[in-house]
């Protein structure tokens, strides 16, 4: 059994826990749970386990090699002792040595902490946060386990005793356990890593041991939990996002602006290694970061409606259902496939991340799940379940569109940074719609392949009118020039790699119409100055893209994934296209009633 399929095994267990902690924490009146900070927990948890299935190898894999080749102790004799079960006991009390290193390192160097900084970020301290886990935390969390391995602990040992540490620390986290006397002297508990979470200044990097707490006292990392003084939760530098992807890039992402901006080639070097919060000089200087304070700390939670809590507690239940068959099935599944479900998966949790903070409205996140699907079931060859799914994206797409009212009653207060979207506008991004979801539809058909180009040409030339509004047309004569030449590239390769005699006309038409797009919004971008139209113009781009490895898989050469390439950039093309959109139009004065100046589009 693998241990992708222990997790799953497991995680009935850890669900009950959850709901027996919420249920005693509302009996009591003492209720620790969130629902927006429960799901994105969980959804980092779930985003650590499958994308586990990949650096495992790299963990294990590393780890296996150096048992192999240097462990420092025969390895019969080795594995003769480490299967008894003294050797057992030694094996998981040395792997719980091992980690209090990697997890002190994690909160001594800032390249560590990075990794390690996800499971700090939850604001909240329950049974949750216990599966609030890093993604990235293999790529150098293995080095702090070669001694086990140089010491010929046989891979199979060291997978289970990681295993048995990993389950272990789950239930140390909550705040309903209070102090446990003897147990707290000698082992991690509750109240011990209550300690560790805070941010308190009496509390901060303390208390690292996984099963064992005597590391910290061997090693003077030890605080007791003063009852005086709670805990407060969460990390000095706050995440304040319900998204699983930054949650994981936040640090490495500020890391890499620093050493960026520092002048001092050592200094590249020491923000990676340093401790966190560690900046140059120079960088103190030029860009000042405030110093914590506690009483300016606050709880981020945006207001959700219920139906959004309930869309997003149904859509979670949904996606935490694929991610447990996902799992169960990962080993056995070839690397490629792996990689297909693990994208939609993550688009899918991403989505209700971004529902729960709202970004986006309950239809985008369906649309970007269903494109993530249809996008899925394609490259992995399964076409019956591609032909249901494959118009939905468009469908919800035009649905979006069609139902969404700017000129709906609100606050009645105007406010110049809030988007609507004109009436024509409307009209001709639904046109461009149709014309998307016909070539889709079409496409599914052998010998269709020119009724399909006809519709998607029909939708670009509605794009195109679509984004003239509120420009001239081709605004920027370098992008034209940049767009219309890749274009002119594109098509003599087609040309010469076997492009059909009867499709060079159709097909000179419809490059020529979507080089034009794709200027078209670029020169709206450098006119607009803004995200919205930055997105739309980004949106154009991915239409060459995916239009490019569509005919050159089918006039030139099969490339590997094809539908995937095609078809993920094809749909971040209208999901682009569509929320950039709707977040950068405006109506025009004459047609707002009073009272209805600005619907905000969250």
């Amino acid at each position: 059994m693998s241990p992708s399929q222990v997790i799953v095994l497991a995680a009935p267990v850890f669900f009950l826990l959850i709901a027996l902690e919420f249920a005693w924490g509302v009996r009591k009146g003492r209720n620790t749970y969130r629902l927006a900070d429960a799901i994105n927990s969980i959804s980092l948890g779930m985003l650590s386990q499958i994308s586990a299935v990949f650096t495992r190898l790299l963990r294990v894999g590393l780890y296996t090699a150096v048992y192999a080749s240097v462990s420092l102790v025969p390895l019969e004799e080795a594995r003769a002792f480490w299967t008894t079960w003294q050797g057992w006991l030694l094996a998981l009390v040395f792997y719980d040595f091992c980690y209090y290193w990697l997890h002190r390192m994690g909160h001594e160097v800032a390249v560590l902490w990075a990794a390690h900084v996800v499971h700090h970020q939850s604001q909240d301290y329950n049974l949750s946060t216990a599966l609030r886990q890093t993604s990235s935390g293999a790529l150098l969390g293995w080095i702090f386990y070669l001694p086990m391995a140089m010491a010929g602990v046989p891979p199979l040992v060291f997978g289970i005793v990681a295993l048995v540490d990993l389950l272990y620390q789950y239930w140390v986290h909550t705040e309903h356990v209070p102090k446990l006397g003897w147990f707290d002297r000698w082992f991690c508990s509750p109240s011990n890593h209550r300690v560790h979470h805070a941010v308190n200044d009496n509390y901060l990097d303390k208390n690292y041991g996984g099963i064992l707490i005597v590391w910290d006292r061997l090693f003077g990392t030890f605080r007791d939990e003063d009852l005086a003084e709670p805990c407060v939760y969460g990390t000095r530098g706050a995440l304040n996002s319900w998204d699983p992807l930054w949650a994981n890039a936040e640090v490495y992402w500020a890391l890499a602006k620093d050493a960026w901006h520092t002048r001092s080639w050592a200094d590249k070097l020491r923000v990676w290694l340093k401790p966190p919060g560690w900046r140059p000089a120079d960088l103190a200087q030029r860009f000042p970061k405030p110093p914590f304070d506690m009483a300016r700390v606050q709880m981020f939670e945006p207001v959700i409606s219920p139906t959004v809590a309930w869309f997003a507690g149904l859509n979670f239940t949904v996606l935490l259902g694929g991610v447990i068959v996902f799992l169960w099935h990962a080993d056995r599944l070839p690397l490629a496939q792996a990689a297909l479900w693990f994208s939609a998966l993550t688009a899918g949790l991403w989505a209700v991340g971004a529902v729960t903070q709202g970004r986006i409205k309950v239809l985008e996140a369906l649309l970007i799940q269903a494109a993530a699907l249809a996008t899925a079931t394609s490259a992995a060859g399964l076409p019956d379940l591609y032909r249901v799914i494959k118009p939905l994206p468009m469908l919800i797409a035009i649905f979006l569109i069609a139902t969404y009212d700017p000129l709906a009653l609100g606050s009645g207060q105007k406010d110049s940074n809030v988007p609507n979207i004109a009436p024509s506008g409307r009209l001709w991004l639904l046109a461009a719609l149709a014309g998307s979801l016909a070539g889709d539809v079409l496409l599914l058909f052998p010998g269709y392949f020119v009724p399909g180009l006809v519709a998607f040409l029909l939708a670009h030339v509605a794009y195109l009118v679509l984004l003239r509004q509120g420009v001239g047309w081709f605004p920027s004569r370098g992008a034209l020039a940049a767009t219309m030449g890749v274009g002119a590239a594109m098509y003599a390769f087609l040309w010469t790699g076997g492009l059909p005699a009867g499709l060079r006309a159709p097909v000179a038409a419809y490059v020529a119409v979507i080089a034009l797009m794709a200027a078209q919004a670029i020169g709206r971008a450098t006119v607009q100055r803004n995200a919205a139209s930055r997105a739309v113009a980004v949106g154009a781009c991915c239409f060459m893209l995916s239009d490019t490895l569509l005919a050159t898989n089918k006039f030139v050469m099969p490339l590997p994934l094809a539908s995937f390439w095609v078809l993920s950039s094809y749909y971040a093309a209208q999901v682009l296209i569509v929320g950039g959109w709707l977040r950068g139009q405006t109506v025009a004065q004459a047609g707002v009633r009073p009272g209805a100046e600005s619907l905000r589009f969250q």
